[in-house]
């Protein structure tokens, strides 16, 4: 769940902007020579390993949530993306801001009989 309404921040942007909703996607999928479905694949492969090691890591709570987004935005974005310019083509708060929303997603969730 997390994976899929993460996204929600630069779709929406794109949307309001006139851009390409699936530009994101398609930049995720120039990482393994390909487009759209590619970058489906590559997004719900790096938001499993996100979703597990925040896991691992016990984030919980918005604010760490927060915070762990952020840094994971910093790897992705600006260590490993800034060497595709695809990547490094997109705008940049929108994709901050999807970042930020896995992580508090993940870190808010629900375990059975623990409070948010």
């Amino acid at each position: 769940m997390a994976a899929a309404l993460s996204g929600a921040p630069s779709t929406v942007h794109a949307l309001v902007t006139g851009d390409d909703p699936l530009r994101a996607t398609k930049a995720a999928g120039s990482l393994v020579g390909g487009g759209a479905g590619a970058g489906v694949v590559v997004h719900l492969a790096v938001s499993a390993w996100w979703t597990f090691a925040l896991t691992r890591l016990r984030v919980r709570g918005v604010a760490a949530g927060a915070v762990a987004g952020m840094v994971i935005a910093a790897l992705d974005l600006e260590v490993i993306g800034r060497h595709n310019t695809r990547i490094r083509a997109l705008p940049r708060v929108p994709q901050w801001l999807d970042h930020m929303a896995l992580g508090v997603l993940v870190a808010a969730r629900r375990r059975r009989g623990a409070r948010v």
